[in-house]
This record gives structure tokens, sequence and C-alpha cells, in this order.
């Protein structure tokens, strides 16, 4: 994994960007693909995510507590900076501060990657927003997904797997492997 993943990264990042900034104030409350989260909390977790993803794009220390309640504007703009700072091709290297604590930085971004893909879409999705993406930049959210979906299940991240169709498209299949149903509707 290097900087070959800040197309992908820019690509998701546009999309949640569009989503978060017409997420109204009466939808907040609506249940997501995520069963965990509102849309409030979906924004709250991303939010705090991107910011966090911004720091460890700069290689600078992470807070040792969450950012406050995160607003649609707020997850846009942290959605915007975070893709911003993995453009710069010395965020892939070494490693950074990141969730948990020290990890390689190409890794760093390929959980960016996989936070933007997969809760950008279960925002979407929550919202009655289009979350759509190229092929190639599904086919990178896909590649992380399968590498983390093991740990990301003992961890409670991931639910189990959900059966789709073999020729089901690179993005369904990232987030059936994800847990989430491709055809949820709230």
């Amino acid at each position: 994994m290097n900087s070959s993943l800040y197309p992908a990264i820019r690509e998701c990042a546009d999309v949640v960007v569009a989503t978060a900034s017409g997420i109204r104030p009466d939808q907040l409350g609506d249940r997501t693909p995520c069963e965990k989260f509102s849309v409030a909390d979906l924004l709250d977790h991303l939010g705090d995510t991107l910011t966090g993803s911004e720091r460890a794009a700069r290689k600078e220390q992470q807070p040792d507590e969450g950012t406050a309640s995160m607003s649609p504007s707020a997850v846009a703009e942290a959605a915007d900076r975070a893709a911003a700072a993995w453009a710069d091709p010395a965020a892939y290297e070494g490693s950074t501060e990141f969730g948990p604590g020290e990890m390689p930085a190409a890794f760093a971004a390929a959980i960016t990657l996989e936070e933007l893909a997969v809760h950008g879409w279960d925002l979407a999705r929550a919202t009655g927003r289009p979350f759509v993406v190229s092929e190639e930049t599904a086919k990178a959210a896909l590649g992380v997904v399968e590498q983390i979906a093991e740990q990301a299940r003992a961890n409670g991240s991931f639910g189990p797997p959900v059966t789709v169709a073999a020729d089901a498209s690179a993005l369904d299949r990232a987030l059936a492997t994800s847990g989430r149903n491709p055809g949820w509707t709230g």
C-alpha cells in the first residue's frame, strides 16, 4: 500500500463531502446500515476518524479524546482535509499514530479509504443520497476491506459477511464483506 491509494481516498472523500453537505437536521436521528449508529452518531464517528486521519497523514500527535459532536458541514470539511493530507506522497512513509496506536502510515491510509467508502456509503444510503465511485476506487476499497475483514470482525467493527451474487460490483462485494447488505433501505 502506498500513495496509489490517494485517487480512491480523494474520490470517496468527494462523495462524502457531497453526502454530508446534503444532510438535513431532520435526518440526524435516522437509522443507518451500520446498526450501532444513527446518522448523528455516524457523523460523529466519521468526523472523529477523519480528523485523526488528517493528523496521521501529517504525522501529528493524536489527542487523548475524540472530537465533540460533528455537524454535517464539519464532517464534510474533515473529509476534504483528510483527503488533502493524504495527497502528499510522504504521508505514506514510515509510521504514524492513528486510532488504537502507532501503525504503518500506509495502513492508516488504507483504513481511511475503508472508512470513507464503507461509512460514506452508510451515510449516503441512510440519507437517500447516491454513493457512486469508479470501479477502480471500488476495487481499491474492496482490497482494503478484504485485508482487514478478519480483524475487523474480531473487534466488532464488521458484522458477519453478507452473501451477494458472484457478479456483484466491487463496491457491493466490499460492503458485503464488511457485513452490510448492499440492498439496505431504511
